[in-house]
Parts: structure tokens; sequence; C-alpha cells
């Protein structure tokens, strides 16, 4: 099935926001037994790295090689490229054994998912933006 390209940046916001959700929800649950200043700030730049190190970038990139097709429409997958998708993968199925195998403590899980949701879901809400700023903006011109 194929979609507009302002489509495929309304796809990669949900998806992103989906996983962000997620992960962010593991972390919030298993927070209540290490709430303190020193969790909360590692936390934070658990967040602030994967933000501007990672999925900010990411949101750039995708969002400009979406906006570069040729074609105004794309197959709905093509929200990213195949690199990312495996990363995604790796990512995910990281995160699920990092759970269920016991090798992270739970105050790992709180203090990382926390940061790492939070950054996963500003990602999406960015993509979000950018699919409404592309519906302001004529097709084709420049972002």
């Amino acid at each position: 099935m194929k979609v507009t390209r302002n489509t495929l940046l309304l796809l990669a916001s949900v998806v992103w926001c989906a996983a962000g959700y997620n992960v962010l929800r593991i972390g919030v649950l298993a927070y209540h037994a290490y709430v303190s200043v020193p969790a909360f700030l590692v936390s934070a730049v658990v967040f602030f790295l994967f933000h501007f190190f990672v999925f900010g970038r990411l949101v750039r990139k995708h969002t400009g090689r979406i906006h570069a097709y040729p074609e105004p429409r794309q197959f709905f997958l093509k929200f990213f490229d195949g690199k990312s998708f495996v990363i995604m993968a790796v990512m995910m199925s990281g995160g699920i054994w990092l759970r269920r195998s016991g090798v992270a403590p739970e105050w790992f899980i709180a203090v990382f998912y926390s940061g790492l949701g939070a950054a996963l879901l500003l990602a999406g809400l960015l993509f979000g933006r950018n699919y409404l700023q592309s519906l302001l903006r004529p097709e084709g011109a420049a972002f």
C-alpha cells in the first residue's frame, strides 16, 4: 500500500509515540521504590543523551529523507530505512531480554527506561510536529 510522504511522517509519529509510551510506562511503574534526586538526575541524563545524540538526529534524518523522495507516494513502511528497522528490532529484543533475564536490576529498569522512554516519546512527538508542519507547507516546498 502506498501513502503520501506526509502520511509517512504520521506513521513514524505513531510508531515512535507507541514505543516511547510503552518503555516510559515500564520505567515509571518500576520507579516507585527508587524515587530520589540522584535517580531523577540519572533519568534526565539518559533522556538528554538519547534525545540529543540519537533520536533527535534520527528524526531530522528521516524527515529529510522522507521529504526528499521524488515520488509523491511511497510504500507505507518507508518511514524508516532498513538499517533503522534492524536497530529497532535489536533494541526491542535487548530490552525484553534485559527485563526477562533478570540481568538488569529493577532500579536500572526504573531509571534507564524512564529516560529512554521519554526520549522515544519526544521523538514521536517531533515526527508528529513535522507531520503537522508538512500539512501547512505546499507539497514539494523546501523543508
